[in-house]
């Protein structure tokens, strides 16, 4: 039976009750390709769990890519728990049915982690590319690039949607991670963050 999702895994990490740790679920919406990706963040330590995406396009009927999504968005919080879901807002364009599309597909995301109550966060396109690479308009490639620095993996997903997700989910650590690991702090990007973290660059 052929796989609908591609993903890249790290193996599964023995977690420990810990309030200074959470896992975070991001999610980059899209009707032909959602990408996912998530973290555990540890004090002020960051490291990969998995990221992958969910292809959507064989689907022809649009109400059963929402049931996809809810179904395996639904998995991912079953299997790995996470303590938050950010999702990225849909862009505004000109084609009012293609947002109108983003839009169903980020709400039956977030329906799926609201069913197992679950906080939720949004971020525009924009915060999160300057989040990750210190430019708001940075390309996938380089949001993509500066993540295998942060989280020191060398796998390139086929799909950059996967590591859009993990960026939603990497941006949303930075805005809580302090350089004593507790400090609730916004960085206004990757060189901000490398500031006060000079030792989590190998």
């Amino acid at each position: 039976m052929k796989r609908n999702f591609q993903v890249i895994r790290i193996p599964k990490l023995v977690l420990v009750s810990d309030k200074k740790e959470r896992i975070i679920l991001g999610i980059d919406p899209g009707t032909a390709v959602l990408g996912y990706g998530l973290v555990l963040e540890t004090r002020n330590k960051l490291q990969l769990l998995t990221l992958g995406v969910i292809h959507l396009k064989k689907y022809e009927n649009h109400a059963l890519k929402l049931k996809r999504i809810f179904e395996r968005t639904s998995m991912l919080i079953e299997e790995y728990k996470p303590d938050c879901m950010a999702l990225e807002d849909p862009f505004y364009g000109k084609n009012v049915q293609v947002m109108l599309k983003l839009g169903r597909a980020q709400g039956v995301a977030m329906a799926a982690a609201l069913n197992r109550d679950l906080p939720i966060f949004e971020y525009s396109p924009k915060k999160i590319k300057q989040s990750i690479t210190g430019n708001g308009n940075a390309t996938k490639e380089q949001v993509a690039g500066m993540l295998k620095q942060l989280l020191n993996f060398s796998e390139t997903p086929e799909f950059l949607d996967a590591t859009d997700g993990l960026a939603v989910a990497v941006c949303h650590s930075f805005q809580r991670i302090g350089s004593d690991g507790t400090a609730k702090k916004t960085y206004s990007g990757w060189e901000a963050f490398v500031k006060d973290n000079p030792k989590k660059l190998k």
